[in-house]
């Protein structure tokens, strides 16, 4: 499938992966059910992932996402293996993929984490709203 490729190319993928491993297919071979119930789960881990930061998701929710980088205060950071996470006052919490260490202690050490964020973290690495991962 094409790096670019969009949320219906995602769909159609994704269930003929999933008809191929799905684990009722090997009702008679124990070791290749479990095979199957695992490799299910990673196409459906990997699903929701690739949907969540699709540039039709983001589309969708860009105005909310502007409006909580501009009015929200950041309320908490985590940073662990090249991902940040930032909740924020108003509620919503994004991760941010790829930031390097030394761009997370310049956002640590800014006069502004907020100006740090929008200027320097924002716009330059793969988002996704983790509130619905979080609900579920």
């Amino acid at each position: 499938m094409p790096k670019e490729a969009g949320l219906t190319a995602l769909k159609t993928s994704y269930r003929n992966l999933i008809k191929e491993y799905h684990p009722d297919k090997f009702t008679s071979d124990t070791d290749a059910k479990a095979t199957a119930e695992n490799m299910s789960q990673r196409i459906i881990e990997a699903y929701h992932f690739l949907v969540s930061i699709a540039p039709e998701t983001i589309a969708a929710s860009i105005n909310q996402y502007t409006q909580t980088l501009e009015q929200a205060a950041i309320e908490d950071l985590l940073y662990k293996a090249e991902i940040l996470r930032i909740y924020f006052s108003d509620g919503n919490s994004y991760e941010y993929f790829g930031v390097p260490k030394g761009v997370y202690v310049k956002l640590l050490n800014a006069p502004s984490q907020a100006r740090f964020l929008r200027r320097h973290i924002a716009g330059s690495f793969t988002y996704r709203s983790i509130n619905r991962l979080v609900a579920a």
